[in-house]
């Protein structure tokens, strides 16, 4: 197995300028892998209809940006020398400038923020803006954070903290749901097609007894049972949602949602089988 490397010299550097593009076929796509429907096929026809023609609609759901932009981003930034599978998803965020068009264009730009030292490896943070083609407005504004097994103890410094705000208090309320055991093979259709997430013997050689579960495929259904549960599930009113990956969730688990309210926005952290967390530090924002 090739050594983990980080390449420190990179950190501030930014790709080219790349082009993201989407259709109305991709984005319906994307809401049938995140769960949309598969309770109810009436009951989010917005999300899951890209028919022109239809009485309703069709809007986007506002994690779909993650989909165009973030494909092969670390090909695209000089991190280093690392095996895929060292590779796992840390931490996501994203904030919407407006909702997106059923289909559309856009110009992206990686930048390399940071590569911190874990010691049992590194936690590498991008950053991704992208702007409309013509007049230069940000649509969109993600920034992600991997985990690279094996890559630690190069001494430099650990990620700070961001505050998390939830209260110490028991959660306002929770939001059940559960993914399927095939979702993991409907999600790599829309192009995240990691063999972590197919191939058995892949998935044991990383670390695990089966093929898990798309982390953007897990954040993308809670951030659908959140707009869903606190703003009627109106991608218009969505602003940005912000979590930690702490475990993956393996097909077919069912998942608890623990939402606290306040002023400012929603607090959540997700919970898997046995009560392990999936996902913390969760903030979802929208507009009133």
């Amino acid at each position: 197995m090739t050594a983990s490397v980080m390449n420190l010299d990179a950190v501030g550097s930014r790709s080219e300028p790349y082009e993201v593009t989407w259709t109305p076929g991709e984005a319906a796509l994307y809401a049938l892998a995140v769960g949309a429907g598969h309770d109810d096929p009436l009951s989010e026809l917005h999300l899951t209809i890209d028919d022109a023609a239809s009485p309703t609609p069709q809007q986007v759901l506002p994690t779909f940006a993650l989909w165009p932009s973030q494909q092969g981003v670390t090909r695209r930034l000089q991190l280093g020398t690392f095996e895929r599978s060292a590779l796992v998803h840390a931490e996501q965020s994203l904030t919407v400038q407006r909702p997106l068009p059923t289909s559309g264009r856009g110009i992206a730009t990686a930048r390399l923020d940071g590569i911190h030292d874990k010691r049992s490896g590194a936690l590498v943070r991008i950053s991704i803006d992208v702007v409309e083609p013509d007049t230069g407005a940000t649509l969109w504004t993600s920034r992600l954070g991997y985990f690279v097994r094996g890559a630690g103890g190069f001494g430099g410094d650990s990620a700070p903290s961001d505050p998390w705000p939830a209260a110490d208090r028991p959660a306002d309320r929770t939001i059940d749901f559960a993914s399927w055991p095939g979702q993991a093979l409907l999600y790599r259709l829309t192009g995240d097609r990691n063999p972590l997430h197919s191939d058995p013997d892949y998935a044991r050689r990383a670390g695990f007894d089966r093929p898990v579960l798309h982390g953007l495929c897990t954040y993308g259904m809670v951030a659908r049972a959140l707009l869903k549960d606190v703003a009627d599930s109106d991608p218009g009113r969505f602003r940005s949602i912000d979590a930690r990956f702490s475990k993956p969730v393996y097909p077919g688990d069912a998942v608890v949602v623990e939402v606290w309210d306040d002023e400012d926005g929603h607090s959540f952290r997700v919970s898997g089988p046995g009560g392990g967390v999936l996902l913390d530090r969760g903030r979802l924002r929208i507009s009133s």
